[in-house]
């Protein structure tokens, strides 16, 4: 939409009281929802030194993470990401391609934000996932309604 129509639609707007039928939306570009989390990651790149870093949001698809170095856009990362399950600690391994990494937000306080796409996971670790974003889902279903 060009400038002039959007302001044209924006006058229309205030003269008549009604909006446009094309109307102003954003749209959700993922394939997969995602669920505020924050969960401990082990990870390793593919010189094999384990570390650790913070996942932020989840989906089926990737996961956004927090991480106290930049990684290249494209590396492969073995994850492990560590949940609560009852009284336990649980874990579920996939392997994950950084999409894209933030290094001026967070520089500053010595994390890098990386986007995360999985590219594998065995399919017991598949479930697990699926099963913990359902849980998320919920619980933060759950906190919307009982809201002060």
């Amino acid at each position: 939409m060009n400038l002039l129509k959007f302001l044209t639609q924006i006058r229309n707007t205030r003269e008549t009281g009604r909006r446009s039928k094309e109307g102003t939306f954003a749209t959700e570009r993922r394939e997969h929802p995602r669920y505020k989390l924050e969960l401990p990651i082990d990870y390793s790149v593919m010189d094999g030194q384990e570390r650790w870093g913070t996942a932020a949001d989840a989906s089926e698809g990737g996961l956004l993470v927090y991480l106290h170095e930049l990684i290249e856009k494209g590396s492969f990362l073995k994850l492990e990401i560590f949940f609560p399950r009852g009284s336990e600690l649980s874990a579920l391994k996939a392997i994950a391609r950084v999409v894209w990494s933030d290094s001026i937000a967070t520089k500053m306080w010595g994390e890098y934000r990386h986007g995360l796409a999985f590219q594998a996971f065995q399919k017991e670790n598949h479930d697990k996932l699926k099963n913990l974003l359902k849980e998320t889902a919920e619980i933060n279903r759950v906190q919307t309604i009982w809201r002060p």
